[in-house]
């Protein structure tokens, strides 16, 4: 085996390694089951959706007043609901650790880990 398969294998270990420690995160346990109890909640479902699209109608739409009121409305019953509230809560503590993650690598490589180099071809 060449030093390059030795070195890509371990990393590849250690990724595991990596992954499962956080899919066996609280955190992450937390996040996976708010989204499911989300996901499961068709009320809290339909809820989101009206807003997407009360949202895309005002983008494609010029200004209309009342959408826009339809939208602050379901914006309070969004805040209102337990379901989306715990799911989005629970994104951000993910997305947090997430970065804090990123931050550790970005440090011990010394540049960032997680940047867009851009990409495309031409």
């Amino acid at each position: 085996m060449s030093e390059v398969q030795s070195e890509g294998t371990a990393v590849e270990a250690e990724l595991r390694t990596f992954i499962e420690t956080l899919t066996d995160s609280g955190t992450y346990q937390q996040f996976s089951e708010a989204s499911e109890a989300l996901k499961n909640d068709p009320e809290a479902s339909a809820l989101l959706q009206d807003f997407q699209q009360k949202q895309q109608q005002m983008q494609l739409e010029e200004f209309d007043q009342s959408v826009m009121s339809e939208l602050k409305g379901l914006q309070t019953e969004i805040a209102d609901n337990e379901t989306i509230q715990r799911q989005q809560a629970s994104q951000e503590e993910l997305t947090e650790l997430l970065q804090k993650t990123n931050d550790i690598i970005s440090d011990r490589i010394g540049q960032e880990f997680a940047q867009s180099t851009g990409g495309g071809c031409c």
